[in-house]
């Protein structure tokens, strides 16, 4: 039998793993709705969610893994984690559903008054998730306030003005994804248009990504210990070298993306991701080894060694059958979405 702090570590592993798989699939299709506001044209607003029908809800299926997965695996950091985040994480889940019923709806409006309507809840939806998982990260990196294995904190605890500027850094982020894609996926005036705002929008990104990264050593004494103290700022320092480089590779990806060339319009969104990587990387890092920070760690909430290795079973089996099938229909429908072709 494993030992239960490896177990422990696998399924830690698996859960952040499956959150940052989300972020990377279902961020840019949210970012596509955070997007829609500036798209003028109906044709292009078609074209945008065409490029991103084929796949949308098999995106969200991360989110599934990653969220419903912490119940059974880590029962106490769930049983902590949900009643701190109550609110953000039931309007996001609102706005998941709302926008998902707006995404069907918009193609079957009797006119285009009705949908136009469509179109601005499928925004709408778009902006309040990307913005209320903002938030919860936000808080949830701040701490939670643990008293005899419960949460002890109040229910606008979550509310403050870091997990505010985590939520806009998310939209922005999301938007940059949401580029990304566009500036991959789609031609002509579109094309041109995402491209502009891929490089607009990285530079706010990045401004957020410096703000964030200054402000979380004052959030707790750990993250200050973590990352400033000696030798560890020595191991830590090539991680802000790292985000400068890929940002400098970014923007001349974006740059040279008005060649048209398959690798040139695909190059900013894999650097995109790599970008979220690394900074992914950092709040690991500052979390590390806690699930709930800053108390409760992955070992102490984790669920009896036989019910991880049970689950850790269908994990193996899963998990190869759900990357065949995301992997098959990203490769079906790939090239270019064009004026005219879609899923209706």
């Amino acid at each position: 039998m494993l030992d239960p702090h490896v177990l422990a570590f696998i399924w830690a592993f698996l859960i952040a793993v499956a959150v940052f798989v989300y972020v990377c699939l279902d961020g840019f299709d949210l970012g596509i709705g955070i997007l829609f506001p500036v798209m003028p044209r109906k044709e292009d607003r078609d074209v945008a969610v065409n490029s991103i029908a084929p796949v949308w809800d098999g995106n969200e299926t991360w989110l599934v893994l990653g969220g419903v997965g912490l119940m059974p695996a880590f029962p106490l950091a769930f049983s902590i984690i949900l009643p701190a985040l109550y609110l953000p994480v039931i309007l996001m889940l609102l706005a998941l559903v709302f926008r998902g019923v707006s995404f069907e709806m918009r193609f079957r409006a009797a006119n285009e008054t009705q949908q136009k309507w469509w179109d601005r809840a499928f925004s709408w939806g778009s902006y309040v998730a990307t913005f209320c998982q903002g938030i919860a990260l936000g808080a949830f990196v701040q701490g939670i306030h643990v008293e005899n294995n419960a949460y002890a904190g109040g229910w606008w605890d979550w509310l403050t003005p870091f997990s505010l500027l985590t939520g806009l850094a998310l939209v922005t982020g999301y938007g940059v994804l949401g580029a990304c894609w566009l500036l991959w996926k789609t031609e002509g005036a579109l094309h041109d248009r995402a491209r502009h705002q891929a490089g607009s929008m990285m530079a706010v990104l990045l401004c957020f990504i410096l703000v964030v990264s200054v402000t979380m050593p004052f959030l707790q004494p750990a993250f200050a210990a973590r990352w400033l103290g000696f030798p560890n700022i020595v191991l830590a320092a090539p991680v802000p070298v790292i985000v400068v480089a890929l940002a400098w590779l970014y923007f001349r990806a974006v740059r040279d993306a008005d060649q048209h060339g398959l690798w040139a319009d695909a190059k900013p969104f894999v650097l995109a991701l790599c970008i979220f990587l690394i900074t992914y990387v950092g709040f690991g890092i500052s979390m590390y080894p806690h699930i709930v920070p800053p108390s409760v760690t992955i070992w102490q909430a984790a669920a009896p060694a036989s019910s991880q290795i049970f689950l850790l079973v269908g994990a193996v089996v899963l998990l190869p059958i759900i990357l065949g099938y995301t992997g098959y229909v990203y490769w079906l429908f790939r090239g270019k979405v064009r004026a005219g072709a879609g899923y209706h």
